[in-house]
């Protein structure tokens, strides 16, 4: 297989659904001959037109505005929020027509084929406007499935898919691994599941729970126990929403600790959903408290924001203090 980056496994996935459909179109800003900020869509109007990768104006919630249109009329649009952080605008939208459309229409009408894909995250030294991670704000939504991919080949796999599921799909990309993260990614057409958590790694002693640009971080945590003798167990939760409760579940009831780590805030965050529901699931197998390892509750700083991750040390020290408990 060849060697793709993450930027080129979506870029890859795009291509891909563009040339089996053409009712699929992407557009946002700056998407059409720039490729987008982050180039994500380079060179696909050159191959699909005008007509199918365009550029839109500077409003978000014109954007997926004119995106629910087009899929209630039976377009696959695939809408870009240039940063994750800019979604604000267009939250209405979203919480309000994208995720209410076919309920409130009693499936006469449906937006199930918009997807929208947004890149989130610090890492970059972006500041407070370019490196948020929201996706709890829309975990609180029926109606929306929420997908956060690991590595490249996660996420042409869980674009390929989120494309092409029968509900609208927030599709959010770790920004930091767009070229950092890279790897093997099959060249032709293939899906992975979307509400299916995957254990990246098995263990005995305790579940690290994570998602996204957190995977990697994990992966670092982990090396550093088992070199202290602790045997851990990792799960990539993948979708959000909906959640793969039974396989956390599973999980805890073999290890009885678990450690949850996301980069946004930790009031509200949706660790705390997790850990509510495993709570209730394994009670009396948990040897020790749940426990989180998140964002501070301060807006995202520019010259703090190592200070401000979950970084690997602070994941390694959860571990520790969840089996010494």
């Amino acid at each position: 297989m060849p060697k793709m980056n993450m930027l080129q496994a979506i870029n890859n996935a795009l291509d891909i659904a563009m040339a089996e459909d053409e009712k699929v179109l992407c557009f946002g800003e700056d998407v059409g001959v720039f490729g987008g900020v982050f180039r994500a869509t380079s060179h696909l109007q050159e191959k699909y037109g005008r007509d199918r990768c365009f550029n839109t104006p500077l409003v978000e919630q014109g954007i997926i505005g004119f995106a629910n249109g087009l899929a209630a009329q039976g377009s696959v649009p695939v809408a870009e929020i240039q940063f994750a952080d800019y979604i604000f605008p267009a939250f209405d939208q979203i919480v309000n027509e994208t995720a209410k459309f076919r309920y409130r229409s009693g499936d006469l009408f449906n937006v199930g084929g918009l997807t929208i894909r947004a890149p989130y995250g610090g890492g970059i030294s972006g500041g407070h406007y370019h490196s948020q991670s929201p996706e709890a704000y829309f975990a609180h939504t029926p109606g929306l499935k929420v997908v956060m991919p690991r590595n490249p080949y996660q996420a042409k796999g869980l674009l390929l898919s989120a494309i092409r599921d029968p509900d609208p799909v927030v599709f959010f990309e770790p920004k930091r691994l767009y070229r950092a993260s890279v790897g093997e990614v099959p060249e032709e057409d293939f899906q992975l599941p979307i509400g299916e958590a995957e254990v990246t790694k098995e263990g005995s002693d305790i579940t690290v729970l994570g998602w996204g640009a957190q995977m990697e971080v994990i992966d670092r945590a982990v090396e550093l126990a088992e070199k202290e003798g602790i045997s851990c167990e990792v799960i990539d939760l993948r979708t959000i929403l909906p959640w793969d409760e039974d396989t956390v579940a599973e999980s805890v009831l073999k290890t009885g600790r678990l450690v949850i780590t996301h980069e946004a805030p930790r009031t509200g965050g949706f660790a705390g959903e997790i850990a509510a529901v495993i709570q209730e699931r394994c009670f009396l197998y948990l040897e020790s408290p749940i426990e989180r390892v998140t964002g501070l509750d301060t807006p995202f700083p520019l010259t703090l924001e190592k200070e401000y991750l979950p970084d690997h040390l602070k994941i390694f020290e959860a571990i520790k203090a969840s089996v010494a408990f």
